[in-house]
């Protein structure tokens, strides 16, 4: 009987951006297993052969991508590897420049093209497949992509440029492809795309995510199942009742609002206003009594004014929300923003980021000490110096508070569930026990 041999090639996939681009690299990983060869993932391990998987979304995203390409086509000109190839929304949007300012890349590929990469490395694209992924997450959770693409048109985003219009992938791939992950021991699914509310609108000519999470709950081994990426517009407000109804599903919705003040939030085209943002958190809160918000602000936005700015504040002081990231406004070429005048000093949008996140530190910090005595459920995802390290149900991988417990006084197993009493907390992090119960 024949054995299979590995290829003499190594493979290190680096891996940069967003959860979406972790995905299409596990995929990308699991096909290349499938054809023999020796796969890495953002490894030291040598490789002959190195594969970029770029973020194209903001400058500072762009830079880290152009950066890292640069230091490994410098490493071929050393003769340290002997295959650079570049993937991803960065290679999507700029292929063009990319081939003419760095040419030791061996060739660039959009986001879309993952079978030609996998020709030029004489790879067959295996569609038996679909489905499955190697993770480079720990394994007791997931991230599950619903969708590809965005059908809005949001003037900061140069998304649609990169990934293309909205497409949603079918229900019965997507059951399909969580029972694989729950048969490997996953247990808590991350929904992402790149506007999870607009699920099943391509396909079922309706908003099609209270079905899915329905269809998902079913699924034997899998409890937790996170919301990520959820526009606020048009928000399918069935999606709260099955939150509320579904023990799997995580109170913990991820709404990225962007702005508060009218005027801002209309040049930035989101199609809604500051009030039905606050009314449809406040339904939110009403319908799942536990509910953490997370969202997303982005400050210097063309003709942001101080009015403006404050009314941002004011409504993250009223508003008290869980979990809060800023971004700076990046103007992004051959988007509707760009034709603005980008007309906000950097060191003000630096100011106002930081303004933005004292706020919300002042918030956290108060949300945190009403929790001290409390008993939540807690998934271990990694051990770190003294402390065993977990999250909560409100709290998303590397973005959001995490819980530390003593490993000289407690044991858990990373990847297990505990009940944790808290017993001390800070702005982003509480501290606890590990409780029978």
């Amino acid at each position: 009987m024949k054995t299979k041999t590995l290829r003499q090639d190594k493979v290190n996939v680096i891996t940069l951006g967003c959860s979406k681009n972790l995905v299409d690299s596990e995929v990308l990983i699991t096909q290349l297993q499938a054809n023999d060869y020796e796969v890495h993932h953002d490894s030291n391990e040598k490789a002959n052969i190195i594969i970029i998987n770029t973020c194209g979304f903001i400058d500072v995203a762009k830079e880290e991508s152009i950066d890292t390409i640069l230091q490994y086509a410098n490493a071929k000109k050393r003769g340290e590897i002997e295959k650079l190839y570049v993937t991803g929304c960065l290679s999507q949007r700029y292929k063009d420049n990319l081939e003419e300012e760095i040419p030791e890349v061996d060739a660039y590929f959009g986001t879309m093209e993952l079978p030609g990469l996998l020709a030029r490395l004489e790879a067959d694209y295996k569609h038996e497949l679909i489905g499955e992924r190697t993770l480079t997450t720990p394994q007791h959770f997931a991230y599950l992509k619903i969708a590809e693409g965005c059908s809005r048109t949001c003037a900061f985003c140069a998304i649609p440029l990169m990934r293309g219009k909205h497409v949603s992938k079918p229900m019965e791939d997507l059951i399909k492809e969580a029972k694989f992950l729950a048969s490997i021991g996953v247990k808590e699914l991350m929904l992402i795309s790149q506007e999870l509310t607009y699920y099943g609108l391509d396909l079922y000519k309706k908003r099609a995510l209270p079905e899915l999470l329905k269809a998902l709950c079913k699924i034997e081994g899998i409890e937790w199942i996170r919301l990520h990426y959820s526009y606020p517009n048009k928000f399918p407000k069935e999606v709260l009742t099955v939150m509320a109804e579904e023990p799997k599903v995580c109170n913990y919705l991820d709404l990225p609002l962007q702005h508060a003040a009218d005027g801002v939030l209309h040049r930035m085209k989101r199609q809604t206003t500051c009030q039905e943002q606050r009314e449809l958190i406040e339904y939110a809160r009403k319908v799942v009594p536990h509910l953490a918000v997370r969202t997303t602000f982005i400050v210097g936005f063309p003709g942001e004014s101080e009015e403006e700015f404050q009314q941002l504040c004011d409504f993250v002081k009223e508003m008290e929300f869980d979990r809060v990231g800023v971004f700076q406004y990046s103007h992004e070429e051959d988007t509707s923003g760009f034709l603005l005048d980008d007309d906000v000093p950097a060191d003000v949008k630096a100011e106002r980021a930081n303004k933005i996140m004292e706020i919300q530190q002042a918030i956290s910090y108060e949300h945190n000490q009403q929790k001290i005595g409390s008993i939540l459920k807690v998934l271990f995802d990694r051990k770190e110096g003294e402390y065993f390290i977990g999250r909560t149900e409100y709290d998303s991988f590397e973005v959001d508070n995490e819980v530390l417990v003593n490993a000289k006084e407690n044991f858990v197993r990373i990847g297990d569930f505990a009940m944790v009493e808290i017993t001390d907390a800070e702005e982003y992090d509480l501290y606890g026990k590990v409780i029978n119960v």
